[in-house]
């Protein structure tokens, strides 16, 4: 049965699925998987540090899926999120922190504050830096203190968990859709300037009546390159740094979703990774 006109669904007064949606719900149904996310952070560390990683800061939390998700796991493990936007951490504290038992909702912090200047009562096993948000610092000073911030706030032998996306698709101005229940995922790439590496990023949803959430979320970032992440973050005093590349499947050729370590990845039109920095 075909949705009904739009104009029919404003003259009856009723709201678009657009004016209803929640775009933190679109966006951690379509972005996010923090079950994923947990598994490899913890596997990580574990086989590096041979020892169950407890204590976890997540940087640029957003809605902190992650804190919440690392502290339903286990019952000793304990998460600090931060991020500088009080909206957003209202939005988490009354949709995800409060979806957990009061045991694992007590072993939650979530600070609203700049990542750069932000401090912890003790230092934290594992940061994250996820979802490219640590781009948003364009220059090699500013990106380099964050990395020497992250590196005090880490143990001794702690571990800082970065993503990173590039191939060359992402330096066109362009469009990239995919399905879900319920709604469509539109990431834009709206504008790049290959002078300075300044990119301008969307994330739309659309929906099955015909309406659209535009510019639900917006991104000013500079787009890194791997060898300038891993540079600064030695810089920073990083004693090591990987490259955890995708596999691949065989049946399809696509990603497999399985991270390991890496010295050569493969020319993709686009690619997603994660860095891995031990103290």
């Amino acid at each position: 049965m075909k949705p009904k006109n739009i104009k029919e669904r404003s003259r009856k007064g009723k709201q678009t699925m657009a004016e209803l949606a929640d775009r933190h719900v679109l966006y951690e149904k379509s972005v996010q998987c923090v079950s994923s996310e947990y598994k490899f952070v913890n596997k990580t560390f574990r086989k590096l540090r041979k020892r169950r990683a407890r204590h976890l800061r997540e940087d640029f939390c957003g809605t902190a899926g992650v804190c919440c998700e690392w502290a339903r796991r286990q019952q000793d493990n304990t998460a600090i999120g931060v991020d500088i936007d009080a909206d957003v951490l209202k939005w988490g504290r009354e949709h995800n922190l409060s979806s957990l038992k009061s045991d694992a909702r007590m072993r939650v912090s979530l600070v609203q504050e700049d990542v750069c200047k932000v401090t912890t009562p003790e230092p934290v096993d594992i940061i994250l830096a996820m979802n490219f948000s640590y781009q948003i610092f364009k220059t090699r000073e500013k990106l380099g203190g964050y990395f020497r911030r992250v590196y005090e706030g880490l143990a001794d032998d702690g571990v800082l968990f970065m993503d990173a996306f590039g191939g060359y698709e992402s330096f066109r101005e362009m469009r990239e859709k995919s399905k879900h229940k319920g709604f469509k995922y539109i990431w834009e790439h709206a504008h790049y300037n290959p002078i300075n590496g300044d990119i301008v990023c969307h994330i739309h949803f659309g929906f099955p009546d015909g309406s659209k959430l535009k510019k639900a979320f917006t991104y000013e970032w500079r787009l890194w390159t791997l060898p300038e992440l891993q540079e600064l973050l030695i810089e920073a005093g990083f004693s090591r740094v990987q490259v955890y590349w995708e596999g691949t499947d065989e049946e399809t050729g696509e990603g497999n979703g399985k991270y390991s370590p890496a010295t050569v990845g493969q020319a993709d039109p686009s690619w997603v990774c994660f860095l891995v920095a031990e103290k």
